[in-house]
């Protein structure tokens, strides 16, 4: 038996290879490893590196239920080669493991970088044997143990968080004891042989219908914790359960069971997992946050945008909703221009005569909307100094679109020899290449006919589990379609540098880093009322780089308590500036200018920070809401109170003792109380109306 201790980045990793010749993870944490912490009845029986399923074989043992433990061949492989590697972003590390009997390797990937505690998985299988094996299951990431540090019962210091979401209520993290999870122990610990698996799933196109693509888990006693993304932008699943005494957590993409997927491997032939982020946080929830900021500004792709955190205006929300027209469009532009926007995005509508949505997919501009032509609105946003920007749905096809009905069904997603529609679109297959010039053609169209460089990339469909053609399974088929959407988005970027993509899913029901690593910026929510959207655009940068997150602020005609709170929502993260600008008079027109007028002079400083929540993630139902941003010796704060008593107190506790300068930066009239008391490191905060909001700057005069 030997051990591989490895100490990269305050992460800490044990694996172990054993007299049979099986490699163990023993420990993954921001914790040092204890061998006392490995408790059970039979060792380290479980603690396997990577699960494998493939059709055909046994699976041993006594493993209740669906859960992906004591796979086959998974649990039998042996260890055949460490490598230890350095490249551009940091150390790596590959593990290759092999089954003798039916020649599959498994090769594990670890990507480090450097000076984050974050490490990015995936997991090679490769058939260096002499038939076609078909894999049902592959973990992305395998963890055993991840309850074992600490002196009390995992039921009295685990805490599982799930963020859940929905159409307009996104973003709405729970968290969990194993207890009310299902998991909690009814019998000894050595006995703990549990059939329940606790976790998330998602099947088919849609990434965060239901759940973002992530997950977090705390040791409570120990105040340690992993946090954990899956970059994938259609089916994925990751679970938590109980092997040999221990608790587990699995990550993976597709699978069988869940998602009707599965992968013919041929001789020579491999296949790559989905891949996903895992962090290790000496600390709770803010230290984990921070610690994915990180790393998620890593892997995405360089762009301005993410630099420069423009403004854009986009005419949709609670102003045109998806009727533009020219007439409509020209006094808005010179409110927008007015008011400091950047970029100016027509919506919804301008390719049709009428009602649109079962008509989309030739994308022509509508002469009845725009009797001179989208290039003649779009120079006149350019003349104000904006750069103008269209919204397109472009993998979808309406039914009643004529080039739907020339298109063959090979363009299409099919199931059960039928074309795939969902609310009367069909589903465009990104893995035909005629498909993909099909889409070429329009966007290099718009680029060059229209001038756009902003696209809101828009998605309003839900596919199901994905299509037969071409494909041994229909999840192999939309797996493939996703990563040819995903090679698309890049060429599209290749071919013009400049453009901006948002991605958009009806809001926020596709919110992952495999969109979001190509995509500069997500749109967060269709939330239409402002009140609520304050809990969205607080829990936004759990899952979106801040920089990232668009948030719709769209002022009225009621008090300028309305205006400011809308404007609030936005400033800490991206401000997608809506409503009726032409409509809301002088006094609001001018908050609005002053509060983008601030956003530009703090947006250098939201581009570096990281989040941090001095109430907790928020709920709707909360009275007080808050979001933080630190960076350096700045902290940005912004507090929301909707109802229920006038004086909150929040807790700033990287402040704690410290000298701190407070000043309300937004609005500039502010007249409600505040101070910052120095030994709790806490701001107290009295706003005498209800929905109020206001934004905060405190600085540490005590650093350079």
């Amino acid at each position: 038996m030997k051990r591989i201790h490895i100490c990269e980045n305050g992460v800490n990793i044990v694996f172990e290879v054993n007299d049979s010749n099986e490699i163990k993870l023993l420990h993954f944490s921001a914790l040092p490893f204890n061998e006392d912490d490995i408790v059970s009845r039979s060792g380290t029986m479980g603690f396997r590196l990577v699960e494998l399923q493939v059709s055909g074989i046994d699976r041993p043992g006594e493993r209740h239920g669906n859960k992906y433990i004591v796979t086959a061949p998974g649990h039998r492989m042996k260890f055949k080669e460490f490598r230890d590697l350095n490249n551009g972003s940091g150390r790596k590390l590959e593990i290759t493991c092999a089954d003798e009997e039916t020649g599959l390797e498994t090769i594990s990937h670890m990507q480090f970088f450097t000076g984050i505690p974050a490490v990015r998985c995936y997991t090679e299988v490769v058939n260096n044997g002499t038939e076609i094996w078909t894999v049902e299951y592959v973990s992305s990431f395998a963890l055993t143990g991840i309850g074992k540090e600490g002196l009390l019962s995992q039921d009295d210091k685990i805490k599982i968080g799930i963020c859940h979401n929905s159409w307009q209520r996104e973003l709405q993290w729970r968290f969990y004891t194993l207890d009310e999870v299902g998991l909690g122990l009814s019998q000894p610990v050595s006995e703990q042989r549990s059939s329940k698996v606790f976790g998330a799933s998602n099947v088919g196109n849609w990434s965060s219908k239901e759940y973002i693509p992530m997950g977090y888990l705390e040791n409570t006693e120990t105040v340690s914790a992993l946090m954990w993304q899956i970059e994938h932008n259609g089916s994925w699943h990751w679970e938590i359960s109980d092997q040999e005494g221990q608790l587990y957590l699995q990550i993976s993409g597709p699978d069988e069971i869940g998602s009707h997927w599965s992968k013919d491997l041929r001789p020579g032939e491999s296949f790559t997992s989905v891949p996903c982020g895992v962090c290790a946080a000496a600390g709770g929830f803010d230290d984990a946050a921070a610690a994915m900021t990180l790393y998620r500004r890593q892997i995405r792709r360089r762009n301005r945008d993410n630099e420069r955190l423009g403004v854009i205006f986009n005419d949709y929300m609670n102003c045109l909703w998806g009727d533009p027209t020219a007439d409509k469009e020209y006094p808005l532009i010179d409110a927008a221009a007015e008011a400091g926007c950047e970029y100016y995005c027509i919506d919804a509508g301008w390719y049709a005569d009428g009602l649109w949505w079962d008509e989309v997919g030739e994308w022509q501009e509508s002469r009845k909307r725009f009797p001179d032509g989208v290039r003649t609105v779009t120079n006149y946003i350019r003349k104000k100094g904006m750069i103008p920007g269209l919204w397109l749905e472009i993998e979808v096809m309406g039914i009643n679109c004529a080039l739907a009905k020339t298109f063959p069904d090979s363009y299409f997603f099919v199931r059960h020899g039928k074309r795939v529609f969902d609310r009367s679109r069909y589903q465009l297959d990104f893995r035909n290449e005629e498909v993909r010039r099909h889409c070429d053609a329009i966007i290099d169209r718009l680029v060059r006919d229209y001038g756009v460089g902003y696209i809101k990339m828009d998605y309003n469909i839900e596919p199901g589990i994905g299509t037969e053609l071409g494909a041994g399974s229909p999840g192999e088929g939309l797996l493939d379609h996703e990563r040819a959407y995903l090679r698309w988005l890049e060429g599209v970027f290749e071919r013009h540098r400049s453009l901006i993509v948002e991605n958009c899913s009806s809001g926020g029901l596709r919110m992952d880093y495999a969109m979001l690593s190509r995509c500069s910026l997500q749109s967060t929510s269709d939330q239409d009322d402002y009140r609520r959207y304050a809990t969205i655009a607080a829990n936004a940068p759990s899952a979106i780089c801040p920089e990232q997150a668009a948030v719709w602020s769209y002022p009225m005609t009621g008090s300028t308590e309305e205006t400011v709170f809308n404007m609030v929502n936005a400033m800490l993260l991206r401000i997608h500036q809506s409503g009726r600008l032409t409509d809301i008079g002088p006094l609001h027109s001018a908050l609005v200018s002053e509060g983008i007028g601030v956003y530009k002079s703090i947006r250098g400083d939201i581009r570096k920070s990281v989040p941090f929540w001095p109430l907790g993630l928020s709920k709707f139902s909360d009275s007080w809401t808050a979001l933080g941003l630190r960076c350096g010796r700045k902290t940005y704060l912004a507090v929301w109170r909707r109802e229920g008593k006038d004086t909150c107190i929040l807790p700033v506790s990287h402040l704690k003792g410290r000298a701190v300068r407070v000043s309300c930066i937004y609005p500039s009239y502010n007249d409600l109380c505040f101070s910052f008391n120095k030994v709790p490191g806490t701001l107290s905060v009295r706003f005498s109306e209800p929905f109020s909001a206001r934004l905060f700057l405190l600085e540490d005069i005590e650093l350079p």
